[in-house]
This record gives C-alpha cells, sequence and structure tokens, in this order.
C-alpha cells in the first residue's frame, strides 16, 4: 500500500475507465470465479443464502434493535479515525463520516478490498495530508483490528465450550470444522507479527532498514531498498501510539466498535430463534467467537459484496456451537437477516452522503490510475 514509482496515466494514453479495467481485469476475472466457487460450494452443501424457514419464529423487536447496533458499529468504525489523523490533519465530523461511509461502502462493493483506496483519496490534502500518509492510517487501523480481533477470538474459542463431539465439516461443505478453529489462532499469529514488523519500522526505524537491506537486499538489493522504504511509510500509521490523547481514545472507541458488534450479532441470533441442542439460547461468548471466524473468512480476498465468505463464516462459527438442524433452520435466517442489513446500511449511509455531495474531491482518475501512489496502493487493498 506504499508509494513506489509510477508513470502516471494522461488523459491521451488512456481513459480513467479503461484503465481501470486493463489494470484490475485479473482481479475481476478472479473475484467473479472466487463468488461462483463460494455460492455452488455453499449450495451444495445445503446452507441457504435466504431462509429455508418463514419469519414466524422471529422476535420482530430485535431486528430494528440489531440496526440500532449496527448504526453504533459504524459510528464508532468511522469516527476512531480522527485519532489516527490528528497528528497530520483535523476533519470535520461530517466530513470524517461521510468519507468513512463512502469508503466502507467501497470496500464492501469493490472486488479484492479496492475500496480500501477511497478513504485516503478523499482526505488527501496537498501540503497537509498526502495520499501516502493518509494510507498508512489505514495500514494501522487494519492492523490493530486485526491484533483486537484475533485476541476476541482466541479466548472465545480457548474459553466457549462447543458442541461434543465437534462435528467433522460445516454441515455438508468440504470444510474442516477443526481447520476453521485452526485458522482462527493462526489469525492471532499473523496479525501479532504485522503488528511488531510496523511497530519496529516506527520506532527502530533505521535498524529495521539496516536489517531489511542485510536480508533481503542479499536476494535483490533493488526489492530490500523498495521494501524498507514502504514498511517505513506505513509505519508512520502508528504515530498516534505516540501520545496517549491519541492512543488511549483510540483504543476504546475500538473496543465499543467490536464489543457493540458482538452484542449486535448475539442479539439478533437469539432473535431468530437459534438454540443449543437442549434448547438454552446463545451466549455472548458464542456470539464473540462467530464475529471471530467471520473475520478469518473475509481475509479471503475477492467477492464484491463479501458474497459467500460472508456466509460461510457465520454458518462455519454456528457449526460449533449449535445443531445441524438449528444451523440450517433458524441459523439460515440469523444469516439472512444479518448479511441484509450490513448490506443495506452500509450502501444507505453512503448513498445519503453520496447525494449530498459529500463524495467531492474523488476524481474517476484517482481510482483508476493518476498518480504515483495508485499501484502500491492498489498491492495493498489486493
Amino acid at each position: 500500500m506504499a508509494p513506489v514509482d509510477s508513470p502516471s496515466i494522461s488523459p491521451s494514453e488512456s481513459s480513467p475507465s479503461d484503465g481501470f479495467f486493463s489494470r484490475n481485469a485479473g482481479k475481476l476475472v478472479a473475484s467473479a470465479v472466487i463468488t461462483t466457487v463460494m455460492v455452488s460450494m455453499l449450495r451444495k452443501g445445503g446452507l441457504a443464502f435466504t431462509p429455508s424457514q418463514g419469519f414466524s419464529s422471529l422476535r420482530v423487536w430485535t431486528l430494528p434493535a440489531y440496526l440500532i447496533t449496527l448504526a453504533g458499529v459504524s459510528w464508532f468504525r468511522a469516527t476512531r479515525w480522527r485519532f489516527l489523523l490528528r497528528s497530520f490533519a483535523t476533519l470535520p465530523l461530517r466530513r470524517l463520516l461521510a468519507v468513512s461511509w463512502i469508503g466502507f461502502a467501497a470496500i464492501l462493493l469493490m472486488p479484492f478490498r479496492l475500496g480500501e483506496l477511497v478513504r485516503p483519496y478523499l482526505v488527501r490534502k496537498k501540503g497537509e495530508l498526502s495520499l501516502t500518509t493518509a494510507t498508512s492510517t489505514i495500514v494501522a487501523e487494519r492492523v490493530v483490528d486485526g491484533l483486537f480481533l484475533s485476541i476476541v477470538l482466541a479466548i472465545a474459542l480457548f474459553t466457549v465450550p462447543a458442541v461434543d463431539p465437534l462435528p467433522a465439516t460445516v454441515v455438508s461443505l468440504p470444510v474442516s470444522v477443526l481447520k476453521v478453529r485452526q485458522a482462527g489462532y493462526a489469525m492471532l499469529g499473523v496479525f501479532t507479527a504485522a503488528f511488531i514488523v510496523i511497530a519496529v519500522f516506527y520506532f527502530a526505524r533505521e535498524w529495521a532498514i539496516a536489517m531489511t537491506r542485510t536480508v533481503i537486499g542479499a536476494v535483490s538489493p533493488k526489492l530490500a531498498e523498495k521494501l524498507g522504504s514502504t514498511a517505513a511509510k506505513l509505519a508512520d500509521g502508528l504515530h498516534f501510539l505516540g501520545s496517549w490523547r491519541d492512543a488511549g481514545p483510540f483504543l476504546l472507541e475500538t473496543t465499543a466498535y467490536w464489543l457493540l458488534n458482538a452484542l449486535g450479532m448475539w442479539l439478533l441470533c437469539w432473535g431468530c430463534g437459534v438454540v443449543h441442542a437442549d434448547g438454552s439460547p446463545p451466549t455472548f461468548g458464542e456470539a464473540c467467537a462467530i464475529m471471530g471466524l467471520l473475520g478469518v473468512t473475509i481475509l479471503v480476498p475477492g467477492p464484491p459484496g463479501l458474497l459467500g465468505v460472508f456466509q460461510l463464516g457465520i454458518y462455519a462459527g454456528m457449526t460449533m456451537y449449535y445443531p445441524t438442524s438449528v444451523v440450517q433452520g433458524p441459523g439460515s435466517l440469523y444469516v439472512f437477516l444479518m448479511y441484509a442489513c450490513q448490506v443495506l446500511w452500509t450502501v444507505g449511509a453512503a448513498g445519503f452522503f453520496v447525494a449530498r455531495g459529500e463524495a467531492r474531491g474523488m476524481r474517476s482518475e484517482d481510482l483508476v490510475g493518476s498518480g504515483d501512489d495508485v499501484p502500491a496502493i492498489e498491492a495493498q487493498a489486493s
């Protein structure tokens, strides 16, 4: 996601749309393939995209209650970014919400997380906030989120009792439940390593660059220089850690963001009639585990709308705690409503600000190939 030298594309050489499709043709094709495979796999496994039972079992009031929690989640997810930006620039609250919610919709709708491009582009300001700096705050946010969520997931997997014996697969899918649990623990290792790397490049930059030149330089000096420069620039997103005035509130609001997310998922799960084999209701700890496993599956890049990977994550989580009949019955209603609510809210919130002209500053060529920073950011988004 860090900038590298790249010639800009002039209008005479290529139109914005031509540039986008030509450079991202492979990603678009791969996205279509992944989506097709996911949808086919879920259908063959007996897991529905639409409810297999009516809405009669739904506790109706939990649906608007879930939407309220979703609004709170979106609020904290958007506004906590100000603490990462504050060392470089200050955005009015309305602008912060507009940029963030438009960016979240882009992440959801565009394949291979190409939507990660949007927020840095919308907030960049010549002489005040560069695209590289804005991008580094997104990297920091992503790494902290991944580390936080993986810690929550690891604790939940370790402490929350699963069904015994544990099913071999996620219903009839060729996906091992044991492998899913192992992937959850692996995610903790991945994000811990990622945080350590960018922290070293932030707090011990010269040493980290020197080590990169020594290790990677033995294979390719040019690559070592590029990696060292890129990592150093991206590490600037951790600048907020130098001030408790920024770090404390950011971590507090990040905690509120994820806990409110889990609370909403738990409430909707209960509202849809999901129960254990003995008829007992779902627990908050189970909701934390399911939320974490959703985070694991959406690391799979590709499908626009997260179609398939979103459903797989929730179904995989439910399989660990509820009978197959419940997963395929009330569970399908739960997955459908959660997905529909999140897509409608995300698109609707973005649409509100787009309709009011808050997307100004985003030029079509920004997303398709103008400027030296674009290719590197696209690499991060993929």
